[in-house]
Protein backbone atom coordinates (compact mmCIF):
# COMPACT_ATOMS: atom_id res chain seq x y z
CA UNK A 1 0.00 0.00 0.00
CA UNK A 2 0.82 3.55 -0.56
CA UNK A 3 2.99 4.90 2.44
CA UNK A 4 1.20 8.18 3.42
CA UNK A 5 0.64 6.22 7.08
CA UNK A 6 2.35 5.76 9.97
CA UNK A 7 1.39 3.82 13.11
CA UNK A 8 -0.93 1.47 14.15
CA UNK A 9 -3.05 2.31 17.17
CA UNK A 10 -2.57 5.83 16.75
CA UNK A 11 -2.51 6.09 13.13
CA UNK A 12 -1.87 9.55 11.23
CA UNK A 13 -1.78 9.99 7.38
CA UNK A 14 -0.62 12.87 6.26
CA UNK A 15 -1.54 14.49 2.17
CA UNK A 16 -0.63 17.98 0.12
CA UNK A 17 2.19 19.15 -1.58
CA UNK A 18 4.58 22.14 -1.47
CA UNK A 19 2.83 24.66 -3.57
CA UNK A 20 -0.78 22.97 -3.67
CA UNK A 21 -3.43 24.73 -1.89
CA UNK A 22 -3.07 23.34 1.95
CA UNK A 23 -1.54 20.25 3.23
CA UNK A 24 -3.08 18.58 6.18
CA UNK A 25 -3.40 15.05 8.20
CA UNK A 26 -5.89 12.62 9.69
CA UNK A 27 -4.79 11.18 13.07
CA UNK A 28 -7.25 7.97 13.90
CA UNK A 29 -6.63 6.15 17.23
CA UNK A 30 -7.17 9.13 20.23
CA UNK A 31 -8.78 8.38 23.16
CA UNK A 32 -12.09 10.23 23.52
CA UNK A 33 -12.45 12.83 26.30
CA UNK A 34 -8.77 14.39 25.91
CA UNK A 35 -8.88 18.29 26.06
CA UNK A 36 -7.27 19.34 23.00
CA UNK A 37 -7.27 22.81 20.62
CA UNK A 38 -5.53 24.65 17.88
CA UNK A 39 -3.43 26.55 21.02
CA UNK A 40 -2.19 22.85 22.03
CA UNK A 41 -0.49 22.27 18.56
CA UNK A 42 0.46 25.72 17.46
CA UNK A 43 3.40 26.07 19.44
CA UNK A 44 5.24 23.14 17.93
CA UNK A 45 4.33 24.24 14.43
CA UNK A 46 5.72 27.84 15.16
CA UNK A 47 9.50 26.18 16.43
CA UNK A 48 9.32 24.74 13.26
CA UNK A 49 7.87 27.70 11.11
CA UNK A 50 10.22 28.40 8.13
CA UNK A 51 11.65 32.23 7.36
CA UNK A 52 12.11 32.82 11.10
CA UNK A 53 15.98 33.96 10.56
CA UNK A 54 18.39 34.11 7.82
CA UNK A 55 19.45 30.68 8.73
CA UNK A 56 16.24 28.67 7.16
CA UNK A 57 14.06 29.35 4.51
CA UNK A 58 12.41 32.68 3.53
CA UNK A 59 9.52 30.94 2.78
CA UNK A 60 6.65 33.23 4.79
CA UNK A 61 4.21 30.60 6.01
CA UNK A 62 2.40 31.23 9.18
CA UNK A 63 1.48 27.75 9.48
CA UNK A 64 -1.81 28.24 11.47
CA UNK A 65 -3.71 24.86 12.43
CA UNK A 66 -7.23 23.98 11.80
CA UNK A 67 -8.58 21.19 13.73
CA UNK A 68 -11.87 20.45 11.11
CA UNK A 69 -12.84 17.09 13.21
CA UNK A 70 -12.64 14.89 16.04
CA UNK A 71 -12.97 17.28 18.64
CA UNK A 72 -16.41 18.22 20.27
CA UNK A 73 -16.75 21.23 22.89
CA UNK A 74 -12.65 21.14 23.34
CA UNK A 75 -12.84 17.20 23.60
CA UNK A 76 -11.71 14.63 21.73
CA UNK A 77 -14.64 12.25 20.25
CA UNK A 78 -12.53 9.08 19.91
CA UNK A 79 -13.42 9.75 16.11
CA UNK A 80 -10.84 10.67 13.58
CA UNK A 81 -9.13 14.02 13.77
CA UNK A 82 -8.22 16.30 10.45
CA UNK A 83 -6.15 19.15 10.48
CA UNK A 84 -5.30 21.47 8.06
CA UNK A 85 -2.88 23.89 7.19
CA UNK A 86 -3.65 26.37 4.10
CA UNK A 87 -0.10 27.52 1.95
CA UNK A 88 -0.10 30.64 1.81
CA UNK A 89 3.54 31.96 0.09
CA UNK A 90 3.83 29.51 -2.87
CA UNK A 91 6.17 30.52 -5.37
CA UNK A 92 5.82 28.09 -8.18
CA UNK A 93 7.54 30.42 -10.96
CA UNK A 94 10.76 29.88 -9.09
CA UNK A 95 10.57 26.11 -10.10
CA UNK A 96 9.63 27.03 -14.04
CA UNK A 97 13.15 26.78 -15.43
CA UNK A 98 14.12 23.29 -14.08
CA UNK A 99 10.35 21.34 -14.41
CA UNK A 100 12.09 19.40 -16.79
CA UNK A 101 15.59 18.85 -15.39
CA UNK A 102 16.14 16.74 -12.15
CA UNK A 103 17.97 18.09 -9.17
CA UNK A 104 20.65 16.52 -7.63
CA UNK A 105 20.57 14.68 -4.54
CA UNK A 106 16.31 15.14 -4.86
CA UNK A 107 13.44 12.84 -5.50
CA UNK A 108 13.06 14.44 -8.97
CA UNK A 109 14.46 11.45 -10.90
CA UNK A 110 12.97 8.74 -8.28
CA UNK A 111 9.20 10.34 -8.61
CA UNK A 112 9.38 9.91 -12.14
CA UNK A 113 10.43 7.36 -12.85
CA UNK A 114 8.17 5.37 -9.96
CA UNK A 115 5.09 7.41 -11.44
CA UNK A 116 5.42 8.89 -14.45
CA UNK A 117 4.94 12.27 -13.37
CA UNK A 118 6.25 14.68 -10.85
CA UNK A 119 5.35 18.16 -8.99
CA UNK A 120 8.68 19.83 -9.92
CA UNK A 121 6.82 23.01 -8.02
CA UNK A 122 9.28 22.99 -4.75
CA UNK A 123 9.15 18.66 -4.98
CA UNK A 124 5.42 18.63 -4.36
CA UNK A 125 4.62 15.19 -2.25
CA UNK A 126 8.51 15.08 -1.38
CA UNK A 127 9.01 18.47 0.39
CA UNK A 128 10.09 18.79 3.64
CA UNK A 129 7.01 20.91 4.04
CA UNK A 130 4.96 17.69 4.59
CA UNK A 131 6.88 17.43 7.98
CA UNK A 132 4.88 20.26 9.19
CA UNK A 133 1.67 17.62 9.61
CA UNK A 134 4.29 15.50 11.51
CA UNK A 135 4.46 18.20 13.93
CA UNK A 136 0.69 18.77 14.05
CA UNK A 137 0.24 15.56 14.77
CA UNK A 138 3.03 14.73 17.38
CA UNK A 139 0.71 17.87 19.38
CA UNK A 140 -1.96 15.16 19.71
CA UNK A 141 0.60 12.69 20.50
CA UNK A 142 1.74 14.17 23.18
CA UNK A 143 -1.64 15.72 24.53
CA UNK A 144 -1.96 11.20 24.55
CA UNK A 145 1.42 10.54 26.41
CA UNK A 146 -0.02 12.90 28.99
CA UNK A 147 -3.78 11.91 29.40
CA UNK A 148 -2.09 8.60 29.58
CA UNK A 149 0.88 8.89 31.70
CA UNK A 150 -0.18 12.16 33.14
CA UNK A 151 1.32 15.32 32.55
CA UNK A 152 4.89 16.44 33.04
CA UNK A 153 6.04 12.60 33.41
CA UNK A 154 7.60 12.30 30.16
CA UNK A 155 9.93 15.09 28.36
CA UNK A 156 10.62 15.37 24.95
CA UNK A 157 13.14 17.31 23.81
CA UNK A 158 15.43 17.75 20.67
CA UNK A 159 18.89 19.43 19.74
CA UNK A 160 21.30 20.31 17.04
CA UNK A 161 24.75 18.39 18.11
CA UNK A 162 26.41 18.97 15.06
CA UNK A 163 26.91 21.30 11.56
CA UNK A 164 28.77 20.99 9.25
CA UNK A 165 31.47 18.35 10.68
CA UNK A 166 31.57 20.64 13.90
CA UNK A 167 29.72 18.98 16.98
CA UNK A 168 29.00 20.76 20.17
CA UNK A 169 30.80 20.04 23.60
CA UNK A 170 29.20 18.46 25.82
CA UNK A 171 30.55 19.48 29.14
CA UNK A 172 28.94 23.01 28.19
CA UNK A 173 25.81 20.75 27.22
CA UNK A 174 22.71 22.74 28.76
CA UNK A 175 19.06 22.79 27.63
CA UNK A 176 17.71 25.95 28.39
CA UNK A 177 20.04 27.40 25.64
CA UNK A 178 18.31 25.14 23.32
CA UNK A 179 15.64 28.24 23.21
CA UNK A 180 17.67 30.81 23.27
CA UNK A 181 19.51 30.75 19.91
CA UNK A 182 19.04 30.35 16.14
CA UNK A 183 20.00 26.63 16.36
CA UNK A 184 18.75 25.17 19.37
CA UNK A 185 22.11 24.13 20.22
CA UNK A 186 22.56 23.18 23.83
CA UNK A 187 26.23 25.10 23.52
CA UNK A 188 26.04 28.14 23.23
CA UNK A 189 29.52 29.14 21.99
CA UNK A 190 28.87 26.33 19.07
CA UNK A 191 26.18 27.75 18.12
CA UNK A 192 28.14 31.42 17.35
CA UNK A 193 30.62 29.17 15.34
CA UNK A 194 27.98 27.53 13.41
CA UNK A 195 26.20 31.05 12.79
CA UNK A 196 29.69 32.07 10.57
CA UNK A 197 30.45 28.65 9.14
CA UNK A 198 26.52 29.00 7.99
CA UNK A 199 27.24 32.33 6.47
CA UNK A 200 30.23 31.38 4.74
CA UNK A 201 27.87 28.38 3.23
CA UNK A 202 25.11 30.93 2.17
CA UNK A 203 27.14 33.08 0.13
CA UNK A 204 29.70 30.37 -1.48
CA UNK A 205 26.04 29.25 -2.61
CA UNK A 206 26.33 25.98 -0.73
CA UNK A 207 24.41 24.03 2.23
CA UNK A 208 25.59 22.29 5.43
CA UNK A 209 24.73 18.66 7.11
CA UNK A 210 23.95 18.15 10.81
CA UNK A 211 23.01 15.61 13.57
CA UNK A 212 20.21 16.20 15.76
CA UNK A 213 19.54 14.85 19.05
CA UNK A 214 16.28 13.72 20.45
CA UNK A 215 16.10 12.56 23.82
CA UNK A 216 12.95 11.23 25.82
CA UNK A 217 12.39 11.29 29.53
CA UNK A 218 10.82 9.63 32.02
CA UNK A 219 9.42 6.63 29.79
CA UNK A 220 8.56 3.90 31.76
CA UNK A 221 9.93 -0.05 31.18
CA UNK A 222 8.77 -2.06 29.39
CA UNK A 223 7.10 -0.20 26.58
CA UNK A 224 7.15 -1.67 22.48
CA UNK A 225 7.02 -5.00 21.37
CA UNK A 226 9.55 -7.72 20.66
CA UNK A 227 11.36 -8.94 17.58
CA UNK A 228 9.46 -6.87 14.35
CA UNK A 229 7.86 -4.10 16.31
CA UNK A 230 10.54 -3.11 18.48
CA UNK A 231 10.39 0.32 20.12
CA UNK A 232 13.91 0.83 18.65
CA UNK A 233 13.13 -0.15 15.11
CA UNK A 234 9.75 1.83 15.32
CA UNK A 235 11.93 5.20 16.22
CA UNK A 236 14.20 4.35 13.51
CA UNK A 237 11.98 4.43 11.13
CA UNK A 238 10.71 7.05 12.31
CA UNK A 239 13.63 9.48 12.05
CA UNK A 240 14.61 8.07 8.72
CA UNK A 241 11.44 8.78 7.12
CA UNK A 242 12.03 12.59 8.00
CA UNK A 243 13.26 14.18 4.61
CA UNK A 244 16.64 14.51 4.36
CA UNK A 245 18.12 11.91 6.71
CA UNK A 246 20.55 9.58 6.07
CA UNK A 247 21.35 7.66 8.61
CA UNK A 248 20.09 7.16 12.54
CA UNK A 249 21.33 5.57 15.71
CA UNK A 250 19.70 4.85 19.17
CA UNK A 251 22.43 5.31 22.71
CA UNK A 252 25.68 4.87 21.57
CA UNK A 253 25.01 3.63 17.85
CA UNK A 254 27.67 3.09 16.15
CA UNK A 255 30.44 3.57 18.84
CA UNK A 256 29.16 0.56 20.44
CA UNK A 257 31.13 -1.59 17.81
CA UNK A 258 33.78 0.12 18.88
CA UNK A 259 33.46 -0.86 22.75
CA UNK A 260 34.46 -4.13 24.08
CA UNK A 261 31.52 -6.08 26.10
CA UNK A 262 32.88 -4.80 29.71
CA UNK A 263 32.42 -1.17 28.46
CA UNK A 264 29.23 -1.91 26.39
CA UNK A 265 26.69 -3.43 29.15
CA UNK A 266 25.09 -1.19 31.06
CA UNK A 267 25.38 -2.76 34.66
CA UNK A 268 22.85 -2.64 36.85
CA UNK A 269 22.65 -2.50 40.84
CA UNK A 270 19.59 -1.10 42.86
CA UNK A 271 18.86 2.36 44.48
CA UNK A 272 15.69 1.82 47.07
CA UNK A 273 13.07 -0.53 45.19
CA UNK A 274 14.40 0.58 41.74
CA UNK A 275 16.85 -0.54 39.79
CA UNK A 276 19.47 1.72 38.91
CA UNK A 277 21.70 1.07 35.46
CA UNK A 278 25.36 2.86 35.61
CA UNK A 279 25.50 3.93 31.94
CA UNK A 280 23.16 4.41 28.91
CA UNK A 281 25.17 2.59 25.83
CA UNK A 282 21.64 1.05 25.00
CA UNK A 283 19.64 4.54 24.52
CA UNK A 284 16.85 3.44 27.05
CA UNK A 285 15.84 0.06 24.61
CA UNK A 286 16.56 -3.46 25.47
CA UNK A 287 15.29 -6.18 23.08
CA UNK A 288 13.20 -3.88 21.67
CA UNK A 289 11.74 -2.67 24.95
CA UNK A 290 12.06 0.69 26.66
CA UNK A 291 14.23 0.32 29.89
CA UNK A 292 12.86 3.31 32.02
CA UNK A 293 15.78 5.40 31.08
CA UNK A 294 16.11 8.17 28.79
CA UNK A 295 15.49 6.85 25.10
CA UNK A 296 18.42 8.85 22.55
CA UNK A 297 18.14 9.09 19.45
CA UNK A 298 20.57 10.69 16.65
CA UNK A 299 19.98 11.20 12.81
CA UNK A 300 22.33 12.71 10.20
CA UNK A 301 20.67 14.95 8.02
CA UNK A 302 22.03 15.61 4.94
CA UNK A 303 23.16 19.27 3.82
CA UNK A 304 20.34 20.69 1.48
CA UNK A 305 20.33 19.45 -1.83
CA UNK A 306 18.80 22.95 -3.22
CA UNK A 307 21.86 25.17 -4.33
CA UNK A 308 22.70 27.91 -6.14
CA UNK A 309 26.68 26.47 -7.30
CA UNK A 310 25.71 25.05 -10.95
CA UNK A 311 25.83 20.90 -10.58
CA UNK A 312 25.71 18.71 -14.15
CA UNK A 313 22.86 16.52 -14.17
CA UNK A 314 20.10 15.14 -17.27
CA UNK A 315 16.24 16.44 -17.87
CA UNK A 316 13.47 14.23 -18.32
CA UNK A 317 14.71 13.38 -22.39
CA UNK A 318 17.42 12.02 -20.75
CA UNK A 319 19.96 14.97 -22.37
CA UNK A 320 22.71 16.22 -20.34
CA UNK A 321 22.52 19.36 -18.69
CA UNK A 322 23.62 21.29 -15.66
CA UNK A 323 21.33 22.93 -13.00
CA UNK A 324 21.53 25.80 -10.56
CA UNK A 325 18.12 24.98 -7.52
CA UNK A 326 16.74 28.97 -7.15
CA UNK A 327 13.95 29.92 -4.85
CA UNK A 328 14.02 30.39 -1.14
CA UNK A 329 15.75 27.07 0.45
CA UNK A 330 17.44 25.97 4.08
CA UNK A 331 20.94 26.25 3.67
CA UNK A 332 20.77 23.68 6.64
CA UNK A 333 17.81 21.61 6.86
CA UNK A 334 18.83 20.20 9.53
CA UNK A 335 17.85 23.22 12.10
CA UNK A 336 14.33 23.44 11.49
CA UNK A 337 14.57 18.74 11.41
CA UNK A 338 14.79 19.31 15.61
CA UNK A 339 10.82 19.74 16.26
CA UNK A 340 10.13 16.91 13.33
CA UNK A 341 12.60 14.63 15.19
CA UNK A 342 10.61 15.71 18.48
CA UNK A 343 7.27 14.98 16.93
CA UNK A 344 7.93 11.60 15.67
CA UNK A 345 9.43 10.68 18.76
CA UNK A 346 5.96 11.49 20.47
CA UNK A 347 4.35 9.70 17.89
CA UNK A 348 6.22 6.27 18.07
CA UNK A 349 5.71 6.73 22.38
CA UNK A 350 1.93 7.48 21.93
CA UNK A 351 1.60 4.85 19.47
CA UNK A 352 3.24 2.12 21.39
CA UNK A 353 0.90 3.23 24.79
CA UNK A 354 -1.57 2.69 23.54
CA UNK A 355 -0.84 -0.73 22.06
CA UNK A 356 0.50 -1.87 25.18
CA UNK A 357 -2.56 -0.67 26.80
CA UNK A 358 -4.81 -3.14 24.36
CA UNK A 359 -2.30 -5.64 24.37
CA UNK A 360 -1.40 -6.40 28.60
CA UNK A 361 -4.69 -4.16 29.56
CA UNK A 362 -2.81 -1.88 31.58
CA UNK A 363 -0.19 0.65 31.28
CA UNK A 364 3.45 -0.04 32.15
CA UNK A 365 4.30 1.77 35.87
Amino acid sequence: MPGNSFGEAFRFTTWGESHGPAIGCVIDGVPPLISLSESDIQPWLDKRRPGQSRYTTQRREPDRVEILSGVFEGRTTGTPIALVIRNEDQRSKDYGEIASKFRPGHADFTYFRKYGIRDYRGGGRSSARETAMRVAAGGVARKVIEQLLGAGRVSLRGALVEMGGRAVERARWDWDEVNRNLFFAPDAEAAAQWAEDLDKARKSGTSLGAIVEVVAEGVPAGLGEPVYDKLDADLAKAMMSINAVKGVEIGAGFEAARLDGEANADEMRMAGNQVSFLSNNAGGVLGGLSSGQDIVVRFAVKPTSSILTPRRTVDRFNRETEIVTRGRHDPCVGIRAVPVGEAMMALVLADHLLRHRGQVGHLPE
